[in-house]
């Protein structure tokens, strides 16, 4: 997504001041925009048809107007047009007199950004990784839904969410804006996420394209990675996503890659996105991401953000003397009104209005309660029983007060402000720590309400362990805080936390540690905790959610989305490869200094494929918890596996509960595939959620796209499934698969 340098707060944004006479008439033209009588208004053309007849009654200007933004501080000149902004990150001006509206833009990984700043609401759903560990795709769909109702409450038109590059480094600041470290659940669930969002008109935005795994030097760094891995990890999610969700915008990225900046890529924009997948929509640069007029234009850059370094003059007076070819410049413009037509952002323009706050928090509880994972729960502890307890210490940094969320250009400003902070003194800026006022204190004396209930911040840890050493049960809630426009150091937690956990689980050994984190840790005090449940970063109503999981009013389903390492020792790259000083500095020349290009440094993705589990099996690492792990209050058996070869081999099993509680077991389908084709032990190729009471039993089908068994031949630049034999295995984690059989393939 694109963020400000460092020390900016954010976007440019239009004021409050904005008059309400302006605002009045930028409705008014909306509406007038809708009922226009233009040829292209006629619906039963297809997005192309009206598209191409919109691009003929253009002038060069009305063009050129829609393939950039209007400006923003810090990033690039600000146009006199910004003020009709609607205050979001970046805006592009419509053709009022063809009823073509302008594209009105907002960051939305988690919900709808700078609501504060523009005095308005919006709900922060689960972080992105939390809606991956539901393996739910009718609740990632659900969470599209709600970012696109919120977005158009407050007048916007486009998204710009929709992160889906994969984990292939756990300490980039993004990773909880991401869906985890396999392309498969990545990209099936962005696909959702966009379909969502595109259903209530608004344009969907898939990004970062491609290969942006970490964020420093993310200006600067060239990426290379053998093109049959690339395809077959990164890319495959992209893939996926845009083929499930026919997403109208593609996100390129700040990165070189193979030596080329991702936003003048030929062959990713060109001949991968455009080409052989077929992709209809348009590709916009990430914020300062573009640097160049000729060589990006003719790479399959559509649209430059936020504003017209490179196209905009310059852009008119190449094509005038023909450096820019005509025709290419209407295959710019006509994806973009594509986009626009398909999406209904034309024939339907967003109207202002009071968002669904009620219905938004029930959803956004809803998936946190889904996408909590248990992790550990020795003597079953959990679920607590409020009858039979009568004192919990409840420690860790301000969990009387709130839940700590993931920052930069993802960062949903919380109702109050900052629930740490004092009121009227809670205002979001750029890399600030804010937390949302749902408060773990309340929400577990609301459960048990006959017991005694205190709180400890932990800052003293003896003290902290004095107090559960008196208590029946400690919850500890540690939090590890990540953002844009940074990595972590390390996967260890901060603020001395690793001891504070100690200590209290000496102290008492009926611990309870609640995670509140976007991407894994480490932990050393993992042998001495009684439970640990990973809530990631749970949203508006994190608390409410994280307590209904505690007592038992929801059994726990959710599943890793990505591995939890022993160590950082144990990484593809233990050290994490950081830009030279000098490149560093030259961030802080501004804009200018970006858009010439920065000194490069060089990282190498020579794990190539094995991303995550793949890794791990293939060099045989142990880890603290796998891929697809989570544990429930119930427990299920798994039975009767037949494989039917073919096209697309189903894959059909039974599932039992073998418990007394009703749970949803999330049932994971991989692939062994044949020893020729060189692939690490195992990927993942479907997976079901299983919902069952107790002593239930269900027949499940997976059927298995051919493409998820197939390897990407570079000299054919096509999939091919080799023949030869292919073991599935099913199970509930990639490291407990007890049913086994195979079958040959041709």
């Amino acid at each position: 997504m694109p963020s400000t340098g460092s020390k900016a707060p954010a976007r440019f944004s239009i004021a409050l001041a904005v008059s309400s006479f302006a605002i009045l008439l930028s409705l008014s033209c909306a509406e007038a925009q809708s009922t226009g009588n233009h040829p292209w208004s006629n619906r039963n053309l297809s997005p192309d048809e009206r598209a191409s007849l919109v691009v003929k009654a253009m002038t060069l200007d009305e063009k050129i107007s829609l393939l950039h933004g209007t400006g923003m501080a810090g990033l690039s000149p600000l146009s006199p047009e910004i003020i009709h902004s609607d205050g979001g990150a970046g805006y592009a001006v419509g053709i009022p007199r063809l009823g073509i509206p302008g594209i009105q833009m907002s960051d939305a990984a988690y919900g709808v950004r700078m609501s504060g700043e523009n005095g308005r609401y919006s709900t922060a759903l689960p972080a992105n990784i939390a809606g991956a560990a539901s393996w739910d795709l009718e609740a990632a769909y659900e969470y599209g839904a709600l970012i696109g109702r919120e977005l158009r409450a407050q007048g916007y038109n486009m998204t710009l969410g929709g992160g889906v590059n994969l984990t292939r480094e756990p300490r980039n600041g993004r990773t909880f804006e991401y869906l985890g470290e396999d392309p498969v659940l990545a990209g099936k669930t962005v696909g959702e996420v966009m379909k969502g969002l595109q259903a209530q008109h608004v344009i969907g935005d898939i990004k970062h394209f491609a290969l942006n795994d970490q964020e420093s030097g993310r200006n600067a760094v060239n990426i290379t990675i053998d093109k049959r891995a690339a395809r077959e990890s990164d890319l495959l999610a992209f893939e996926i996503g845009i083929h499930d969700s026919d997403v109208a915008a593609v996100m390129c990225s700040y990165n070189r890659i193979w030596g080329d900046y991702a936003c003048e890529n030929k062959y990713l924009l060109t001949d991968v996105l455009k080409k052989d997948w077929n992709f209809k929509g348009f590709v916009v640069s990430d914020w300062g991401a573009t640097h160049s007029l000729a060589k990006s234009s003719a790479a399959g850059l559509d649209h430059e953000e936020p504003g017209w370094i490179f196209y905009g003059d310059d852009l008119k007076k190449a094509v005038e003397s023909g450096a820019v070819p005509m025709a290419e410049l209407n295959d710019h413009i006509h994806r973009v009104l594509r986009a626009m037509f398909a999406t209904g952002v034309v024939d339907d323009p967003p109207v202002r209005s009071v968002p669904d706050v009620f219905g938004g928090l029930e959803v956004a509880q809803k998936i946190a309660e889904q996408s909590i994972v248990l992790l550990k729960n020795d003597q079953s502890l959990l679920p607590l029983d409020p009858a039979k307890i009568h004192s919990v210490a409840v420690i860790g940094p301000h969990a009387d007060v709130g839940m700590i969320s993931g920052g930069g250009s993802a960062q949903v400003d919380p109702p109050g402000g900052n629930a740490i902070m004092p009121p009227g003194k809670g205002n979001t800026f750029w890399q600030a720590h804010i937390w949302f006022p749902t408060s773990p204190l309340k929400t577990i004396r609301a459960k048990a309400p006959a017991a005694t209930v205190q709180f400890n911040s932990g800052a003293d840890p003896s003290a902290a362990a004095a107090l559960a050493k008196k208590s029946d049960v400690a919850i500890v809630f540690a939090y590890q805080w990540i953002s844009e426009d940074m990595d972590l150091d390390s996967l260890s937690l901060p603020d001395h936390q690793d001891d504070l956990i100690a200590k209290v689980a000496a102290a008492n050994p009926r611990t309870v540690v609640v995670l509140e984190t976007g991407t894994a840790v480490t932990m050393p005090w993992l042998d001495h905790v009684s439970t640990l449940v990973e809530a990631w970063y749970a949203g508006s109503r994190g608390a409410d959610a994280v307590a209904n999981v505690l007592f038992g009013d929801v059994n726990p389903s959710a599943k890793l989305p990505m591995t939890f390492p022993r160590s950082e020792a144990d990484l593809p790259h233990p050290t994490l490869v950081k830009p030279p000083r000098e490149t560093v500095e030259a961030n802080s020349e501004g804009w200018q200094r970006i858009a010439e290009g920065l000194p490069v440094f060089q990282v190498t993705y020579d794990e190539g494929v094995k991303v995550g589990y793949k890794w791990y099996d293939a060099e045989n690492k142990s880890v603290l918890f796998p891929f697809g792990f989570g544990l429930s209050y119930t427990t299920y058996s798994y039975s009767r596996l037949k494989v039917q070869p073919g096209k697309a081999p189903h894959v059909t099993f039974t599932v039992t509960n073998t418990g007394n509680r009703a749970g949803a077991e999330i049932a994971e389908v991989y692939a062994a595939l044949p020893a020729a084709a060189s692939e690490p032990p195992k990927r993942l190729v479907g997976w079901s959620k299983v919902k069952l009471n107790g002593g239930e039993s269900k027949e499940v089908t997976v059927e298995v796209d051919p493409k998820f068994l197939s390897i990407f031949n570079v000299d054919q630049n096509s999939w091919q499934l080799l023949p030869g034999d292919y073991t599935f295995m099913i199970g509930g984690s990639s490291q407990n698969l007890p049913l086994k059989e195979t079958v040959n393939l041709k």
